[in-house]
């Protein structure tokens, strides 16, 4: 483990319920080193070297509303030099870098409107960390954006004193994510809607589920039907994996409360 990470700052990233708890611990944790807006994304759905559609993915962030209005929501983020970056490449990167890589080889219309968009939102310094991800098109990575009076010579000092502890607690974080619940996603399945999804990716079919919830083919049809439009897909198989990517079946509660988590990690780096 890096020199100086404190064992009991990971302990609320493994005991969390939800991804919103453990966000809203990660985005306090990261302030602590100068950087006060994040955006997280994860997805199953990238495309060839480019995100695919954010509905498709679990996006987590603290920046203001406009500007994920305009950076997410418009779609303007398929054009942003560190998305690109980070849909290519593992690690972290300071945004230098990737200006220097402007600097050289020019900018898209897309991306010199994405620059101006982070420059009027004072997002002039930072680093992008991409995580390793095991399974094809999957993608996930976080920008870590500074608080406006730095510069990126005072982050890349950061960066010099602290990288290494930054980069674990941040794979420890994503990690961490892909096995929680976003209970505050806007289109959370129901309870019955989950558990028939559930059924349907152990290989169930209709007839099958209707007789070992003992409900008739009809209403298994009906919370297919809300699970798909809760989702926002058209077939059956698609809700099952955005289901997946959103953490919203076959998730267990973790069970172990903060304190336990510390003793555990303690106990493992002392051995």
């Amino acid at each position: 483990m890096a020199e100086g990470l404190p064992v009991k700052s990971l302990a609320p990233y493994l005991a969390a319920r939800s991804v919103e708890e453990l966000w809203q611990y990660h985005t306090s944790h990261m302030a602590g080193f100068g950087f006060d807006r994040m955006l997280y994304a994860y997805t199953r759905f990238q495309g060839r070297n480019r995100l695919g559609d954010p509905e498709d993915a679990m996006v987590l962030t603290n920046h203001h509303p406009d500007y994920v209005e305009a950076y997410v929501g418009r779609g303007m983020f398929q054009s942003a030099p560190m998305i690109n970056w980070a849909a290519r490449n593992t690690g972290a990167i300071s945004w230098r870098h990737i200006a220097r890589d402007i600097q050289r080889n020019g900018a898209s219309n897309g991306a010199r409107e994405v620059l101006a968009l982070n420059q009027r939102f004072g997002l002039v310094a930072g680093y992008t960390i991409s995580f390793p991800m095991a399974a094809r098109r999957s993608a996930a990575g976080i920008g870590l954006a500074a608080r406006p009076e730095l510069s990126q010579d005072d982050v890349d000092q950061i960066w010099a004193a602290n990288g290494e502890q930054i980069e674990i607690i941040n794979n420890v974080a994503h990690l961490a994510i892909m096995q929680l619940p976003a209970t505050g996603q806007r289109r959370l399945l129901t309870p019955r809607q989950t558990e028939v999804l559930e059924l349907v990716a152990d290989g169930k079919s209709v007839q099958d589920i209707a007789y070992l919830l003992n409900r008739t083919p009809a209403t298994i049809d009906k919370h297919l039907r809300g699970a798909r439009d809760s989702l926002g897909v058209e077939t059956t198989a698609q809700a099952v994996r955005k289901a997946s990517v959103l953490n919203q079946i076959f998730v267990v509660d973790p069970g172990k409360t903060i304190e336990d988590w510390s003793a555990y990690l303690e106990e493992a780096f002392q051995r």
